[in-house]
């Protein structure tokens, strides 16, 4: 019921089911019959209780025989929408009899005591969709990883416990946050291993980054499949895979092509909009107040999670044209694009940014209107909307922009459903090692020419 017809139509099976139950337990009639109605009647009332709208992930409705992935990601599961998500959303929908454990980041409670936000763990294991198939769980992680391996023993010892109340039978393990490299080796569960960014040369520690190599080597050699989402990240690493597949990210072209609203936190026109993860390894908060300084009667709106430093926030806070809005539900991020007057994408050029495939290109393409990036990866071989320009020119390209105020839909934009089928093939070729392919795959990329090895 609720797979097919909703929450709502799931509720009001359960009320007609107690009322049933609650006639047939009491009327004239068999004794055995009585007793099972009146059980019936208990459960029925403990489901209301306690999960009205959802299916409980104990429920006997979730244990039906099919397949399940466990996903241990970088990124949880919230109101802002990465590959993971679309890419989990896209198999459920395909397939009714998957099931889906979602790992997110772990809740840190040594960094959460010093950082004075108390010992509160917020999420722990919850069903994240009403039908009981996706199931979304936040380990605690006790101690730091500079002590030695317990911290990573004891979040793949909590996944592998959570596995087996969940009821999951040999799972396939879907590894994005390579730390969890030895959970494959310890269970011997087919994987495959999802590389979404090169960390290797940024800015992490060298005990971390040394952390990160090895755990990647123990990846390369255990995972039945290993799928990357950018050409940068093919060609850093299919010397240790050879077989690995480009799988690049997407868009959903019809949530951000239909007209929305104008938000009311929007300031006044002109406008513009970045929207994405506020970080000082992606973007380039001098030119961002550059162009705040030259154009003082341009409103600069930022759109995204913050996780840029106090520094950083304070220089652009120096410019009362610039606002950080923070980050905004998924079901209205398409408003804010489709309301700029000149939508900006001031990425630095770096190592790890050319690792990236960033889904903002897709959105831009999707929403038409007026872009201005820099060139950064996943930028560079786009054309109209998009504008591609050198920091130096960055400026004056949107001032350009904000003169022509031109709108261009473009009908061949990747969706995430095209993106799921290819990945659900990693997937299968991950459960089935033998069919481990010789060359680099290739899918269909905005301005990226088909890969093969050398």
């Amino acid at each position: 019921v609720a797979d097919y017809a909703g929450s709502l139509a799931l509720l009001s099976f359960r009320l007609a089911d107690l009322l049933g139950s609650a006639v047939v337990s009491t009327v004239p009639g068999p004794r055995q019959r009585r007793q099972l109605h009146q059980a019936r009647l208990r459960r029925v009332l403990r489901q209301l209780a306690k999960e009205p709208f959802s299916v409980g992930m104990n429920s006997p409705a979730n244990a039906a025989l099919g397949h399940s992935i466990v996903v241990c990601s970088l990124e949880a599961w919230d109101d802002v929408w990465r590959r993971n998500q679309f890419l989990v959303r896209e198999l459920l929908d395909a397939d009714p009899h998957l099931r889906v454990l979602f790992v997110e980041p772990a809740f840190d409670r040594l960094h959460r005591l010093t950082s004075g936000g108390g010992p509160h763990r917020k999420r722990g294991l919850r069903s994240a969709l009403p039908d009981g198939r996706l199931i979304v769980f936040e380990p605690v992680k006790t101690l730091p990883r500079v002590l030695g391996g317990f911290a990573d023993w004891s979040l793949c010892r909590q996944v592998r416990l959570t596995v087996s109340r969940l009821g999951f039978d040999d799972p396939t393990l879907w590894v994005n946050d390579a730390s969890y490299a030895r959970l494959t080796e310890e269970t011997g569960w087919s994987t495959l291993y999802d590389i979404t960014d090169d960390w290797l040369p940024s800015w992490q520690t060298e005990p971390a980054r040394r952390r990160l190599k090895e755990n990647e080597a123990r990846l390369f050699n255990c995972a039945g499949a290993v799928v990357v989402c950018s050409a940068d990240l093919v060609a850093g690493r299919r010397k240790q895979r050879p077989d690995l597949e480009l799988v690049p990210n997407a868009v959903d072209v019809e949530h951000f092509s239909r007209p929305q609203d104008r938000p009311t936190d929007l300031p006044k026109a002109p406008i513009a909009v970045y929207v994405g993860t506020l970080d000082e390894d992606r973007l380039d908060i001098d030119l961002i107040a550059d162009l705040a300084g030259a154009s003082p009667n341009l409103e600069i709106v930022l759109v995204g999670p913050n996780s840029l430093t106090s520094a950083s926030v304070e220089a652009l806070g120096a410019h009362r044209n610039v606002t950080l809005l923070g980050p905004r539900p998924y079901a209205v991020v398409p408003a804010y694009l489709q309301h700029a007057d000149v939508v900006i994408v001031p990425h630095i050029v770096s190592p790890l940014t050319e690792s990236l495939d960033p889904i903002m290109a897709y959105e831009c393409l999707a929403v038409g209107r007026p872009t201005i990036a820099t060139p950064a990866a996943g930028f560079r071989a786009l054309s109209s909307p998009v504008v591609v320009v050198e920091r130096e020119g960055f400026v004056v390209e949107v001032a350009e922009a904000l003169a022509r105020d031109d709108n261009v839909m473009n009908s061949e934009v990747p969706s995430w459903t095209e993106r799921a089928v290819a990945f659900a093939g990693a997937l299968r070729r991950a459960r089935d090692p033998k069919s481990r392919r010789t060359s680099v795959v290739s899918v269909d990329h905005p301005g990226c020419k088909a890969l093969t090895p050398p």
